[in-house]
């Protein structure tokens, strides 16, 4: 097989990796590959094809990573409904108790008691509230 028939194939494993994982750094790779096929295919040494492939490949994973699709969520899991289900979901809250400056209550919530705490900003009034967060075993809420 000619090296850039190799080169080519390997980039497209590469792609083919990438439809599994879901991110784009394999595709980034993937281009690198190619580069270095593409200088194979024009009869540079190894050593050519495989700093094109290295120089290509980095170039695209740094470019992809100040991209938008390349950026790390700077969100807590804490309150992210794609983590933790429960957030979104409602509870009923017949009364507050305050300690110090927090208002916390203990409700029935999926067939256990849990600890609810309200979050800053709202008015500690019995009645039906939504789950925006969770912080450890405490459910932190807000009027609905």
């Amino acid at each position: 097989m000619t090296d850039w028939a190799i080169w080519f194939v390997a980039a497209g494993a590469l792609i083919a990796a990438e439809l599994f994982s879901g991110t784009f750094y394999l595709l980034m790779i993937a281009l690198g590959l190619a580069a270095g096929g593409v200088v194979a295919l024009g009869g540079a040494l190894l050593e050519w094809q495989l700093l094109a492939a290295a120089v290509v490949g980095i170039v695209a994973v740094l470019l992809l990573r100040r991209s938008r699709f390349g950026r790390l969520r700077k969100g807590s899991a804490n309150a992210d409904p794609n983590v933790i289900l429960d957030i979104g979901q409602t509870v009923e809250v017949a009364a507050w108790t305050a300690h110090g400056d927090l208002q916390v209550a203990r409700v029935p919530y999926r067939g256990a008691q849990w600890d609810v705490e309200l979050e800053a900003g709202h008015h500690p009034l019995p009645g039906t509230y939504v789950i925006r967060e969770i912080r450890g075993s405490r459910l932190i809420v807000a009027p609905r």
